[in-house]
């Protein structure tokens, strides 16, 4: 038997990927998840920075990365320039420092629209994965698993979950335009 149940997960996975998208996009305040994607040369390979250094948020305005074995010092900082993050660290020996620069009007707005653009992706993630449950629900049909009146209850309620589905995503991102745009 058909089950809308079943898609959940597909659906739950397109928050995540959205919410885990527009954390790695820098704001006016520090957060360590835009480091996420920084993959620095160690020990022979390439290893994500949270596998050799401790990452602190002390203030608002600093990251701070502090590593287990000092010798990769020079490394995790040549990684985070090759990153094109946008910030320039500080190594004072001991640790690296990140200082987050204050945002110009312009690139906020310039934030804004790749906060759009992600928004959109996920959309049409969600879109597509509504027709692929619509023609689920229309090939149940033809087998004869459910009648006519089972297919536009389906539909409905698939409708009803692609709507609250889109809202979510819509208030991820106006959270995050917030974000952006608080000084």
């Amino acid at each position: 038997m058909f089950n809308l149940e079943n898609y959940s997960p597909d659906f739950k996975k397109n928050t995540e990927h959205l919410k885990e998208e527009l954390s790695h996009l820098r704001t006016g305040r520090a957060n360590a998840a835009i480091l996420d994607s920084v993959l620095i040369e160690a020990y022979g390979s390439k290893m994500n920075l949270r596998g050799v250094a401790s990452i602190t948020v002390p203030d608002p305005k600093t990251i701070t990365i502090e590593p287990w074995d000092k010798t990769v010092l020079k490394d995790i900082e040549k990684a985070i320039i090759a990153s094109n993050i946008g910030l320039n660290p500080v190594n004072d020996g001991k640790v690296i420092r990140l200082v987050m620069p204050p945002m110009t009007e312009e690139f906020r707005r310039e934030l804004l629209k790749v906060v759009n653009q992600k928004l959109e992706a996920s959309r049409i993630a969600l879109r597509q994965l509504r027709d692929s449950i619509r023609e689920g629900i229309a090939k149940e049909e033809k087998a004869k698993s459910i009648n006519e009146d089972q297919r536009f209850s389906f539909q409905e309620k698939l409708d009803k979950m692609v709507q609250e589905q889109n809202n979510l995503l819509k208030q991820i991102a106006e959270e995050k335009e917030k974000e952006i745009m608080t000084i």
